[in-house]
């Protein structure tokens, strides 16, 4: 894999180009290569691996038993490509533009370029769930991945007392994790909503044959033997001047305790991160159990735009070794359209990756249930602010909606929500459920919102830097 350090080293024509290395885009690059093809990897971190791989060539945790195997399984993906010339990195490059003619816009630098390449394979991962409750935005408050972050790629642990609190299995693998690296836990909130069990229930079967079951009640047995773990939360508040100073939870319908804190992890579940998928023109769908938009593809990645593939937790969740199965067969469609290979050859190599796929599909439906957050935590409360950037919060949103608005893109007209510079990655789930809650719609009626380029923030110095040709300049005006 060569490493480039410009837009300068850019190849004329691209080939293939891959947005995103973690285990989709990873797989993908090693599947093209070994077609024959050639294949530039875009990734906005300064090393491959993802959110789930974060920091695997680089992580100052040698110990390997504090992140587990599963995530050390990176460094294979990685060494995989360190030989393969055909594929070309350009990590810290942010991809803000792409058209239904697979026209792309990338920034690195400062500087900005537009490239055609001959197929796109969209490996964008996932993202964490907004979890909007009131204080969520104070100094002290921090989102369960955000702290998993500088654990593997820092080594830093909470200080002084932490409470998690949340729900799904990165929950309770964070909670093992610090405690494996020496960090202390006060209190595990679980909002797991009770009911959730019982429609968990008829997918037990599944579960119990896959490889989710040993792992997740490993996870489980390490982390209730050393934590004070509450389950059935019901409310959760962070509270403080100026900075998180003590949380409040609820029980059931019983009344409210609090606890003096330093630190608290909020977590309930990851969703596709679609921004720059819908902005193309991909449909979206809503996904009734995993309570997110997905953009909808085919079981090669396919999607509504020719020569554009989806592969990983950008199209649905479902997990690292998922994700790594729908990056390689994307990737062997990808060279079946464009020559490198013809069916036949396809599906000899895809064999092996569609039967891991249905393995990891296995057993999912139940943890998906099982974990399915709680409505009321989807949306804000009035006190909690709905929208970060822009400062809205959940009472304004109520009100705006109690004026007529229909739809997430009239709301952008009354409060700027989505308009910031997240361009509604943090607030469009939890601003589409609320107006289905206060119109008595499905999400699936709402919609989300209408999204344009660029959907990542980028300088005029940025956009001066493009090409001056006439043809170009109405080509981006298009996108």
């Amino acid at each position: 894999m060569r490493r480039l350090d410009s837009l300068d080293a850019l190849p004329a024509a691209p080939g293939v180009v891959v947005v995103g290395a973690g285990p989709a885009g990873l797989a993908a690059a090693a599947t093209l290569a070994e077609a024959g093809l050639g294949c530039l990897l875009l990734d906005e971190n300064p090393a491959p691996g993802g959110q789930i791989y974060r920091g695997v060539t680089s992580s100052p945790l040698r110990r390997r038993a504090v992140l587990g195997a599963d995530y050390w399984a990176g460094e294979k993906l990685v060494s995989a490509l360190r030989d393969e010339e055909g594929v070309a990195w350009l990590p810290g490059a942010t991809v803000w533009h792409l058209a239904d003619d697979r026209q792309l816009g990338l920034s690195h630098q400062g500087r900005a370029r537009l490239l055609q390449p001959s197929a796109v394979i969209l490996a964008t991962g996932a993202q964490e769930r907004p979890f909007p409750i009131e204080g969520w935005t104070l100094p002290g408050v921090m989102t369960g991945g955000g702290a998993q972050i500088l654990l593997k790629t820092a080594g830093c642990l909470p200080q002084g007392p932490t409470v998690l609190a949340g729900c799904g299995p990165l929950l309770w693998l964070l909670a093992a994790q610090i405690l494996r690296a020496g960090g202390r836990i006060e209190l595990l909130l679980d909002t797991t909503p009770r009911a959730n069990l019982a429609k968990a229930l008829p997918r037990l079967p599944a579960f119990l044959r896959s490889w989710y079951f040993g792992k997740g009640l490993k996870l489980l047995r390490e982390v209730q033997g050393k934590v004070k773990v509450v389950g059935n939360v019901t409310g959760l508040k962070a509270l403080g001047e100026g900075r998180l100073e003590r949380v409040a939870w609820r029980v059931g319908s019983g009344a409210w305790r609090e606890r003096a804190v330093d630190g608290l992890l909020l977590h309930q579940g990851v969703v596709p991160n679609v921004n720059l998928a819908a902005a193309a023109g991909i449909p979206l769908a809503w996904d009734e159990i995993q309570a997110c938009f997905r953009p909808e593809r085919g079981a090669w990645g396919e999607t509504a735009l020719e020569g554009v593939y989806l592969a990983g937790d950008g199209g649905g969740i479902a997990g690292a070794e998922a994700a790594e199965a729908s990056g390689r067969l994307a990737a062997l469609e990808a060279a079946r359209t464009l020559g490198a290979l013809d069916a036949a050859e396809r599906d000899r190599r895809a064999a092996l990756w569609q039967r891991r796929l249905a393995e990891a599909a296995r057993g999912r439906t139940f943890l998906d249930r099982l974990y399915r957050p709680a409505d009321h935590f989807r949306v804000a409360s009035d006190a909690a602010l709905a929208c970060r950037c822009e400062e809205v919060t959940g009472a304004q949103l109520r009100e705006a909606i109690g004026l007529g608005v229909q739809g997430p893109n009239q709301l952008k007209s009354f409060l700027r929500c989505g308009m910031g510079p997240c361009q509604g990655r943090f607030c469009g789930l939890t601003v589409t459920e609320t107006i289905a809650a206060e119109r008595g719609l499905s999400p699936a009626e709402v919609g989300y919102y209408r999204l344009r380029p660029p959907v990542k923030p980028i300088t005029l110095e940025e956009l001066a830097s493009l090409p001056r040709e006439e043809s170009d300049i109405r080509a981006v005006a298009r996108g």
